[in-house]
């Protein structure tokens, strides 16, 4: 909706909130039968559960898919993190960027197996290694304030955790982190003194029965937890389309592409599936984790005869006349708005008005003509209600005018209206990205979006009708729609600046007191868009010109501008800021869109801002070769080093192909990744051994292509959450200080190891051929034994191969001076 909370029109009335709402991406085939009557049996179930752990993927899908599907609970995972630490096997998106698609993934996977979905602000900062890190980094207190919110929206009778409390171990500081918060607020979510400003916020105490732990079996069980245990078998198939809820769970779970899952849709889960649940805190049980909780209408003041009426209408319900439901069920309607707000309560109104308009048939849909909007434009929406029977009731549409008009069965009724759009309308990005946070903690300003999968739609409408005089209503998001061979696409509507700016380069060095030019790019969204063009810089640093005029035609049309930027004369760091005036207004907006085939198109308009840094390096590779893995910038990093780059494939790595280069550097993970890179490792061995260097970056020990990583023997294999150093202030050793690694053309010192981020290293190789490999250096985690992996150097014939599991692919675009400096030296290895 807009944030303004515009009055559309008495026929579009902006929705407070859009939980309810069809995803603007998934078109839904009307709901069957089997699926109404399960949906009215869910209505009569007044069971809440919610499933607490830390990342995208750690929550248990056929719990989920049990819970929601086959006992009609109100089923929620609160998934602390968006996974923005983690891996993308798809593509080049990190950080922020991936934590978009990491959240759409869960949404999707949430419209298989019928869960909700919840998120913290915490953010995935990496593998971390105890959970006092993982506390400290995300700000305690503010997690749990967002946990105790959840459970305060949510109100679930049960709280059930992915992994254990101390003295468990969840194998990832993340993972313990998130039962510790989950316990903890569970003993406070009831509490009026705890976190007072949500009271003020409208929200009120709640206490839920208990806290368990979804223990895993085997080994790994033997957690030093003991406590009340009952064992449930989540098997069995559900009651609507008879498909086992193991199958629905691996569907679900296989949308977690991002991370390497997309082979679970295709497995059976048919089977029984025994889990574990032990007492954390809360009332004990003894044979289910509902035991003590009224799951019936009783529990609700005024609610016993809204039982009895469920029960009826269950009883007369004829799958082979669904209107004949509709006069118990609007009885059912009247008794329900008697009883006084309650998020359960509403919870059930919003549930039975869409059984009721199943069984009416009753479909809308409503469209937009474009699918984003600048602020002040004007935008048609046409909404289609489409009845597909009636039974002889009355039903009625609320119009445009404020007046009611008749539905007839089998007769589409279409209205169009037209809106101007205020000038002031937000533009599209993530709530959560709005604001600049800190490494494990987004800054949300406004408290009414924690918790929420994502922002409120751009436009969200509540269509109202009248049947036979009461009143339901249909949440809907007009959407803009297309159709091509592969179907229709759905689309959210956005708002974007008159113009979108982008600099041509990630980041930018500039050495003290030289000059760099940089170029931005100015795209219009709009037909006669003139303005003018100037660049931000830190204190000491200049640009010329101050500013640069545009014109631009047509939409879409583009012009690149290019300025000089003088560093200043010492060393310093911080952003360009591109900023743009049009018609007296500032815009400073970049535009990337992630378009993956599993998910909907996700626009992020960020600020159009660079990382700057100023510092002295030297490199003697002035030609490189890059072969791309999974996808990283380190190729556009080389090219702000002064390199010239040359993009590799497989076919490219001989003698003769390489031999203008003066290095070649293997993108991450490209072990893993490439299916051209095992076969071709000979000619690319021969390339070193006639003087040439290589720069291998880490790899995953599972699932690799090419198993030769060298030309002499190593191995990654190993316990990897030991073989990585996630504290990147650790201390660095010099094993060979005199190694030309560590001195040409740069002197590295302790100082060239200040500022990493997220993390020194990780997969390190855990044993290698000692007699070739030479170790360069020795970091550790505390209180851990140093590992000296994390840079091998090998000479080979007259070249040298090097094989890191640094975090260059971090800490480069991130403009670190000292990793520039000793990525510098291994580019330079034998110069």
């Amino acid at each position: 909706m807009f944030s303004q909370h515009w009055r559309l029109s008495l026929v579009l009335l902006c929705a407070s909130s859009s939980l309810g709402l069809k995803p603007a991406a998934a078109a839904t085939e009307p709901p069957s039968a089997a699926a109404i009557l399960q949906d009215l049996r869910s209505f009569g179930e007044m069971g809440s559960v919610l499933y607490v752990a830390a990342h995208p993927d750690d929550e248990n899908t056929q719990f989920i898919t049990y819970c929601s599907r086959g006992r009609g609970y109100r089923t929620a995972y609160l998934s602390l993190t968006r996974g923005e630490g983690g891996q993308n096997e798809l593509g080049p998106d990190f950080g922020a960027k991936l934590g978009v698609l990491r959240t759409q993934e869960l949404l999707a996977a949430r419209r298989v197996d019928g869960g909700r979905q919840f998120f913290s602000r915490a953010i995935d900062f990496g593998f971390s290694k105890s959970p006092e890190e993982t506390l400290r980094f995300w700000n305690r207190d503010e997690v749990l304030a967002d946990v105790v919110r959840v459970i305060r929206q949510f109100r679930p009778d049960v709280i059930v955790t992915r992994f254990p409390i101390p003295p468990g171990s969840g194998g990832h500081g993340h993972h313990t982190a998130s039962a510790i918060l989950a316990v903890e607020a569970f003993k406070r979510a009831g509490d009026p003194s705890a976190f007072p400003g949500q009271l003020q916020q409208g929200l009120t105490p709640w206490q839920p029965k208990r806290i368990v732990w979804n223990a895993w079996g085997g080994p790994r069980g033997n957690s030093g937890l003991d406590g009340p245990t009952v064992k449930l078998d989540i098997g069995g198939n559900d009651p609507v389309t008879g498909e086992p809820f193991g199958t629905i769970a691996n569907r679900s779970r296989g949308m977690h592409k991002t991370q390497g899952l997309g082979g679970f849709s295709g497995r059976d889960g048919s089977g029984p599936n025994v889990q574990s649940f032990m007492l954390l805190a809360g009332e004990t049980m003894t044979k289910d984790l509902m035991d003590g909780i009224d799951l019936t209408w009783n529990r609700v003041a005024g609610g016993a005869e809204i039982g009895r009426l469920t029960e009826a209408a269950i009883a007369g319900f004829k799958a082979s006349d669904l209107a004949a439901s509709v006069p118990a069920l609007l009885e059912l309607h009247r008794k329900l708005a008697a009883l006084p707000a309650d998020p359960l309560v509403d919870d059930k109104r919003t549930q039975l008005d869409r059984i009721i308009q199943s069984c009416l048939g009753l479909e809308v849909e409503s469209t937009v003509d474009r699918p984003e909007v600048v602020p002040g434009e004007k935008l048609h929406v046409t909404t289609v209600t489409r009845l597909d029977r009636s039974a002889g009731r009355s039903i009625a549409h609320l119009d445009h005018n404020g007046g009611y008009f008749a539905l007839q069965p089998g007769k589409p009724d279409t209205h169009t209206i037209e809106l101007t759009t205020p000038p002031d309308l937000p533009f599209t990005q993530p709530y959560w990205l709005r604001e600049d946070g800190t490494a494990g903690l987004a800054r949300v300003s406004d408290p009414t979006l924690i918790g929420r999968p994502e922002s409120r739609p751009t436009l969200s409408l509540k269509q109202e009708f009248a049947i036979d005089g009461e009143r339901i209503f249909v949440d809907d998001e007009p959407v803009y729609l297309t159709r091509d061979a592969q179907g229709e696409h759905r689309r959210r509507l956005d708002v974007i600046p008159p113009v979108s700016l982008a600099f041509d380069s990630e980041i930018f060095l500039v050495p003290p007191g030289t000059q760099k030019s940089v170029t931005v790019e100015v795209r219009a969204a709009r037909a006669d868009t003139r303005g003018t063009l100037r660049i931000d810089l830190p204190a000491g640093w200049r640009i010329a010109p101050d500013t640069r005029d545009f014109s631009l035609s047509a939409s879409g049309e583009k012009v690149r501008l290019t300025f000089t930027v003088t560093a200043a004369a010492q060393p310093s760091s911080g952003y360009l800021t591109a900023v743009a005036t049009v018609n007296g207004h500032e815009f400073s907006y970049q535009r990337e869109e992630l378009r993956y085939p599993h998910l909907p198109v996700q626009l992020l308009q960020p600020p159009a801002r660079a990382p700057l840094a100023s510092f002295t390096f030297a490199t003697r590779s002035p030609a490189v070769g890059y072969l791309p893995g999974a996808g990283d910038s380190i190729a556009e990093c080389l090219q702000q080093m002064g390199c010239t780059v040359r993009l590799l494939a497989g076919a490219d790595l001989t003698p003769e192909k390489l031999r203008d280069l003066d290095a070649v550097v293997i993108g991450l993970r490209a072990f893993n990744e490439r299916d051209d890179l095992a076969a071709n490792l000979p000619g690319l061995f021969a390339y070193v051994e006639n003087g040439g260097t290589v720069v291998a970056q880490y790899n995953r020990p599972n699932g690799l292509k090419a198993k030769t990583l060298g030309p002499y023997s190593l191995s990654i294999e190993g316990p990897a959450p030991q073989l990585r150093v996630t504290d990147e202030e650790s201390p660095v050793s010099f094993l060979q200080p005199d190694h030309p690694a560590l001195n040409f053309p740069n002197k590295i010192t302790a100082a060239d190891f200040a500022g990493w981020i997220q993390e020194r290293g990780a997969y390190f190789p855990g044993t290698w051929d000692e007699a070739h490999y030479t170790p360069v250096l020795a970091m550790n985690d505390p209180g851990e034994a140093p590992l000296k992996g994390s840079l091998l150097v090998a000479r080979y014939g007259k070249g040298y191969y090097v094989y890191t599991g640094l975090a260059f692919f971090r800490q480069l675009p991130a403009g670190v001076p000292g990793a520039y400096r000793l990525f510098a030296n291994l580019l330079s290895l034998g110069k």
